[in-house]
């Protein structure tokens, strides 16, 4: 109601001055003409002229109406050059920001749902650099200023930033304009005003604002490398910590761009994903989802069967499927490829020096040009009493304890309910393993819609895990019998084990490579800029120890821009794009997202519809008895842009694919509606949740006509 009053307000004032023409009075020829008048009332009530003088011209701005100019001429003509110039910059300015807060009022909740994920790199900017923009843009006469005030309206900068901002750009203008009217009788048309040396000189005195900020970036930049001496040459183009997926992308980029790079890892190489996470994981939750397929033979027509198998040749598998993927990532490989790779713990010195205390027992020191911290994450082991007496382990350390036992532990406890923990738990249920998760929040994946956290547990619970909810792990007790105590609802309860395993999460690593005594600031991770840089523009962090997700792909993906920007940011640098990112919890059924769910949406305050379109309904996954999940796409109302999509069921993360390619190239669902796909596949589930959303937003009214038209046909 306030929206339309304020609206309605603003709709009279305009009516009213094109109703009574009131234009006619802003024009040179009257000012010209009525100078004398207005003189004459001015020197007998000097308070009460400049009083309307100064309601007008905030009215006038603040309605958005032409004429700012000739009334800006008048204050040069009737009030002098300094009353005038003070009058104007303050009534120009008042009146910009109200026209300013009356667009931010009507306007900009509607604008930033509709467009708001088109508007936030324009929204990042503005929080950013809101104050030089509209300094640039204030002094460049060439922008009309009411349209300034109502498109800074729609963006997220602060009122008062906007009001100062303005009234000290426009200042220069204001004098030019007042000064001018002090010589009104020479003045045929604006034009004799703003000459284009005139707007030239004001559109250079614009880039003022950015030759500051580079000035004042480079004292930044001088003033951290301050306390270092700079080497005058160096012995490498670019020093990389850490052989994971971030650093192996990097050095062979910098290699292939013929860049002497020297690679150092202390332990094996290709970090975690390939020794203790990802590769592991799925190797043996292969093993386990044969074992389940055996146990339910039924669902495909043929007699269960209790699986016979040795524990310890599953757990070989594991590690054969390991040293097959090795050679990818060996020394050997990197070597050939051109990256001196060597085996030891770096330590960073100084902005431009590594030193590594070699495996061999020998020591080196390397002075770069640029450094890449890729030393990855390591799991998150919670403070809980007695945790470090019970032989815990993680999601690291399991498969080498687990390859020296003859029989899978027949109690396990997996304390943590998000996807590592989930995998986990599953796949040693499957195997035959007692299994009981604990998290401590209210249900699974809470990253997920509760829809997708729903199907999880049912699948968890179908595989034989125990799933304790707000179960809050109080201690670990060793004697007489291992147990975890857990708290819920203010009752404890005890869980024996045979084998934990704590999978609450992981932490960057941060410690023991030198970023405490350089200053480099860390919280969670490395803190870095847009570009993946620390406080020292040639040292660049990515992948796990960046954040600000821990995934290998989002890894090699930082790692192209941190290798880019190293090597090349004196001519270019790139900012980490992170606007499409997918990824998978690989449960049976896998639990795949990228974009937007539902949670952040509204957590956002994002408008969006939902379309479902059920696993059940698909002809491959009744085939396959696979009917468990969804397809869930998030669309703006009434398009078919892809916000973010969540996928439940087989093969998740491969149909996820679709959606990912769609929503970097800006593809709607009436793209992925109007594409074959093969059938009989699971793939084809995409096409028809696009085809659900195509059906919801259906023309009625033409098919009405279309109806009516079929039936005239008949006869």
């Amino acid at each position: 109601m306030k929206r339309i009053a304020v609206a309605g307000l603003l709709v009279l004032g305009l009516a009213a001055w094109f109703l009574f023409d009131l234009g006619q009075y802003l024009t040179l020829d009257a000012l010209k003409a009525q100078q004398s008048t207005i003189d004459g009332f001015y020197r007998t009530n000097p308070l009460q002229v400049l009083a309307v003088f100064f309601l007008v011209y905030v009215l006038l701005t603040a309605l958005s109406i032409p004429g700012a100019a000739i009334l800006t001429l008048a204050a040069g003509a009737i009030f002098g050059v300094a009353t005038g110039t003070a009058l104007v910059s303050f009534a120009s300015s008042i009146g910009a920001t109200l026209a300013f807060l009356a667009s931010r009022y009507l306007f900009r909740d509607a604008v930033q749902a509709r467009f708001g994920s088109r508007l936030k790199p324009v929204n990042d900017g503005v929080a950013r650099d809101g104050a030089f923009y509209l300094f640039s843009l204030r002094l460049v006469p060439v922008f009309p200023f009411f349209a300034v005030n109502l498109l800074m309206g729609l963006t997220p900068i602060r009122t008062w930033t906007f009001y100062w901002v303005s009234q000290i750009g426009m200042l220069l203008g204001t004098v030019v304009y007042v000064n001018a009217g002090t010589q009104l009788a020479q003045i045929s048309t604006l034009a004799d005003i703003a000459s284009p040396g005139l707007l030239a000189s004001f559109a250079a005195l614009g880039l003022l604002p950015w030759l500051g900020k580079w000035v004042m970036a480079t004292i930044k930049r001088r003033h951290v490398y301050a306390r270092w001496s700079k080497p005058k040459r160096f012995d490498r183009n670019l020093v990389v910590i850490g052989a994971g997926a971030a650093g192996l992308v990097s050095s062979l980029i910098g290699a292939t761009v013929r860049a002497k790079v020297t690679l150092v890892e202390a332990s094996k190489m290709g970090g975690d994903c390939l020794n203790y996470g990802c590769v592991p994981s799925k190797a043996l939750i292969k093993s386990a989802r044969i074992a389940h397929a055996m146990r339910h033979a039924e669902n495909y027509g043929l007699d269960n069967t209790d699986p016979r198998f040795s524990f310890k040749a599953v757990m070989r598998r594991i590690q054969d499927v390991i040293a097959a993927i090795e050679p990818n990532d060996s020394v050997e490989r990197y070597t050939g490829l051109g990256v001196d790779v060597v085996q030891g713990y770096a330590r960073i010195i100084d902005p431009w020096t590594v030193e590594i205390a070699r495996n061999d027992g020998t020591s080196q020191r390397l002075t770069t040009r640029s450094i890449i911290i890729a030393a990855g994450a390591e799991p998150l082991v919670p403070d809980l009493p007695g945790l470090a007496q019970s032989g815990y382990l993680t999601s690291d350390t399991l498969w080498e304890e687990f390859a020296r036992l003859d029989e899978i532990p027949r109690r396990i406890v997996v304390l943590g309910g998000g996807p590592i923990g989930s995998e986990l738990a599953q796949a040693f249920a499957r195997l035959g393993a007692e299994v009981t998760q604990i998290e401590r929040g209210d249900r699974l994946l809470p990253r997920e819609d509760t829809d997708a956290s729903d199907l999880a547990r049912a699948a968890q619970e179908a595989s034989g895990v125990t799933v304790l909810t707000g179960h809050e792990a109080l201690r670990v007790e060793s004697a007489p019998d291992r147990q975890v105590v857990v708290s819920a609802e203010g009752q404890e309860k005890a869980i024996g084990f045979d084998a934990l395993i704590v999978a609450v999460g992981r932490k960057a690593r941060l410690s023991g490579y030198g970023l405490e005594a350089l200053g480099i600031e860390t919280q969670k991770t490395v803190v870095t800029d847009e570009y993946l840089a620390t406080i020292y523009p040639n040292i660049y962090a990515a992948g796990d120890v960046a954040g600000p997700y821990q995934f290998t792909h989002v890894a090699s993906h930082q790692a192209w821009f941190a290798s880019v920007n190293a090597l090349f940011g004196q001519f270019k640098r790139f900012k980490a794009d992170y606007r499409v990112i997918p990824w998978t919890t690989f449960l049976d059924p896998e639990v795949a997202r990228v974009g937007l769910n539902e949670q952040e949406a509204a957590e956002q305050g994002i408008a969006h519809e939902v379309t479902l379109f059920p696993m059940h309904e698909l002809d491959r996954a009744i085939a396959d008895s696979a009917t468990a999940g969804f397809v869930k796409v998030l669309t703006p109302p009434g398009k078919d842009k892809i916000l973010g999509v969540t996928i439940v069921g087989e093969h998740a993360g491969e149909l996820l694919a679709e959606y990912v390619l769609a929503m970097k190239h800006g593809l709607g669902l009436n793209k992925i509606l109007g594409t074959i796909h093969t059938y009989p596949t699971m793939a084809e589930a995409n096409k028809f949740a696009a085809g659900a959303w195509k059906k919801k937003h259906a023309p009625e009214g033409l098919l009405r006509w279309v109806e009516r038209y079929h039936t005239w046909r008949r006869g």
